[in-house]
């Protein structure tokens, strides 16, 4: 079946996203006012979110990123979780926010949260864009979410289809 035939439906717009990333900065703000604050971008998915998002925190935040592994080409997770780059930095000292695209299975977010807590920071916190909380295999409550979906496969704004995509400033859906 040729992807580009399918009709798509429009979750959220531009406008939408913009509109809540400038709320939730601003929350964030407020709740690590005189805080370290170090951001943690699970690559590839949430960079674009996590960079309109430090844009909208009026504080000084350090950037980081990690890449993960679950999901392949595929439209769910595999349920193993890899970690394909590290941090190289002591995360002592710092409150860490990791931020990533999507809340589906919970797997990745608790493994990268529990690897992260193990090097000592001063908290650690987690914030995603969009919240699947249909699809969770573990416990697992984002600290900031931006919208809360239903389980349908969402693509744009930093999430990919078979790696195309990303670049979409909106989110929606393949429908048939």
């Amino acid at each position: 079946m040729d992807i580009e035939k399918k009709k798509k439906e429009v979750l959220f717009t531009q406008e939408d996203i913009r509109q809540r990333v400038m709320e939730m900065g601003k929350q964030i703000a407020e709740d690590y006012a005189g805080k370290k604050i170090l951001v943690v971008s699970l690559l590839k998915g949430s960079f674009i979110f996590t960079a309109d998002l430090v844009r909208a925190i009026d504080a000084p935040v350090k950037i980081e990123f990690m890449a993960t592994a679950s999901y392949g080409h595929g439209e769910e997770s595999s349920g193993h979780v890899k970690i394909l780059y590290d941090l190289k930095d002591a995360l002592e000292g710092y409150d860490v926010l990791v931020v990533d695209d999507i809340a589906d299975s919970g797997l990745t977010m608790k493994f990268v949260m529990e690897h992260l807590a193990a090097k000592k920071p001063a908290s650690i916190k987690s914030c995603v864009l969009l919240d699947k909380p249909s699809r969770r295999q573990t416990e697992l409550e984002a600290d900031y979410v931006g919208f809360t979906i239903p389980d349908k496969f969402i693509v744009g704004y930093g999430l990919n289809y078979g790696d195309y995509y990303r670049n979409v400033p909106y989110v929606f859906a393949f429908v048939d």
